[in-house]
């Protein structure tokens, strides 16, 4: 019972806090790992223990899954060869740099800071979206930093998994196996996880059940990861190939009222596991330093060593990298604030964690590994710094460097939509009017409501200070629904309806509603 009250207390302190975090506009996974650590520091505060179990097979997949959603087929495969060289050469740059520092400033051997190396290489896909999330980032940008961070995971996985066999059966490093090994791995992730989401494609397209939809929605991440792991290849490939072959086609495979229901449960999956695993990371590490041994009290400053190392690996790789790509663009002048954004958007998080927590406690000869706690510590310690320091900085950042997309520029493109929305709206009234296959009254009600839309579309492309008929339509029509609400509970209070009545009838004003908002 103590567990589970533990746990419950840290599911409200987690969603307090990220409530806040929304509030006040500052990153909610920042701010969660501060008060993690605050809560932790309090006298009293029970010992967090994190099993790699719960944050790989429970917390990973839906928010992998929910990340590579957001993926647009499109953007990917304009920026799909920088992906490619972050992906996998970013990644073995930073882990060599990085075991190469911790080797030298470290009491680590060369063997266990080949496997902080092989850790931290990668940045990590939670994090990034969850902080990138607010930021108006041009399209490109922020594709390029979203996918790097869900695509490098093979890379350094394969690291990882070489790394930690040097490490504990005291193995020769073979990286011709390795090369072999990160083929299945990436492959045989990117095999199932697209088979698996034809099988969901085929089984969704057959069903407008809004719970079976929903169940389907919140297994098929957890499927691909164990499917994949029981077939010896990656797990997070596979969650991350599903969610982008099914984001992609969302919207052909269930109606509005499936997808309002699909966006709010997953919505809140997501929220509580972020919310949840940032908070964690922040508990964990008073508990990881104490088990630390004397020789290893100066762990801050190996820790700012290593966080120091990452930065300006990715700096220097970024560099040249996006100077190429802009003058393959025809840009002869490079822009050298695109490299120092990406930069800055590299933190680490979640999977970099459940890495270290999988570290075995012993070698093969049956012998401790004394050296596991100081990595463990180095890594929290780097999550933390880089989700602190580069989380609460990231926004301003992106602001000063000048490349954030105005907000009038996101209006501007919304507004241009409608005006083509609203306009095939109303060439398709045309032709059902010649064809007389609709009432008059109908088609005028219709029409009328469509150039009111059309209306508002180019007010605010003319950027006109004046109230549209459509804007005050929808301002009178959420004040008549207010009013219809109070009177169904006044019905229900009176007893004059049943339940069911009064839920259906809301929910209908609560689409509406909801439909007067997005419009």
């Amino acid at each position: 019972m103590r567990s589970v009250g533990t746990v419950l207390s840290l599911v409200v302190l987690a969603t307090v806090v990220a409530t806040f975090a929304r509030r006040w506009r500052i990153p909610a996974p920042s701010l969660l790992v501060v008060a993690g650590l605050a809560v932790a520091l309090l006298p009293g505060t029970p010992t967090i223990q994190i099993s790699p179990d719960v944050i790989g097979l429970v917390v990973l997949p839906p928010l992998l899954y929910a990340s590579a959603e957001e993926l647009s087929w499109r953007e990917l495969r304009a920026v799909w060869k920088p992906v490619g060289v972050l992906a996998v050469g970013l990644v073995l740059a930073s882990a060599a740099a990085v075991g190469m520092v911790a080797s030298m400033v470290t009491p680590l051997s060369w063997q266990m800071a080949l496997v902080l190396g092989a850790i931290l290489a990668s940045t990590d896909p939670v994090a990034v979206t969850a902080l990138g999330r607010r930021l108006a980032l041009p399209p490109k940008v922020q594709m390029l930093v979203q996918a790097e961070s869900l695509f490098n995971d093979a890379t350094s996985l394969v690291l990882y998994r070489v790394a930690v066999s040097v490490a504990v059966a005291s193995a020769a490093a073979n990286w011709g196996a390795a090369g072999g090994e990160f083929l299945v791995l990436a492959g045989g992730g990117t095999l199932i996880g697209a088979v698996l989401a034809g099988v969901v494609v085929l089984i969704r397209r057959r069903t407008e059940d809004p719970v079976l939809e929903t169940v389907i929605s919140l297994v098929t991440p957890y499927a691909a990861y164990v499917l994949a792991e029981a077939a010896h290849t990656s797990g997070v490939t596979s969650v991350v190939v599903a969610g982008v072959v099914l984001g992609g086609r969302g919207d052909r495979l269930t109606n509005a009222r499936i997808r309002l229901q699909l966006h709010a449960v997953y919505g809140t999956v997501v929220f509580l596991l972020e919310s949840v695993v940032f908070s964690l990371i922040g508990l964990a590490l008073p508990a990881q330093v104490r088990a630390l041994s004397d020789g290893d009290r100066a762990w801050p400053l190996y820790a700012l060593a290593v966080a120091g190392t990452l930065i300006a690996v990715r700096l220097l790789w970024l560099a040249p990298l996006s100077a190429v790509v802009q003058r393959k663009g025809g840009i002869q002048r490079p822009n050298w604030r695109v490299p120092v954004v990406l930069t800055w958007a590299g933190t680490r998080g979640v999977v970099p964690l459940a890495a270290a927590l999988s570290i075995p406690v012993v070698a093969k000869d049956g012998s401790p590994l004394t050296e596991r706690p100081l990595v463990l510590v180095l890594t929290t310690s780097v999550v933390v710094v880089t989700l602190v320091v580069q989380g609460f900085s990231l926004a301003s950042v992106v602001r000063r460097s000048g490349i954030a997309l105005e907000p009038d520029h996101t209006e501007r493109e919304e507004a241009a939509a409608r005006c083509r929305l609203a306009d095939a709206g109303i060439r398709r009234l045309d032709e059902l009017s010649e064809l007389e296959a609709v009432p008059e009254v109908v088609l005028d009600r219709l029409r009328r409501g469509l150039h009111a839309r059309l209306d508002d579309a180019r007010d605010r492309l003319a950027e006109s200070t004046a109230e549209s008929a459509d804007l005050v339509y929808r301002q009178l029509r959420r004040d008549l629904i207010a009013v219809e609400s109070a009177e169904l509970r006044r019905l229900y209070d009176e007893h004059a309806i049943s339940d069911t009545t009064r839920r259906r009838l809301q929910r209908s004003l609560d689409l509406e509603e909801a439909r007067l908002t997005d419009a």
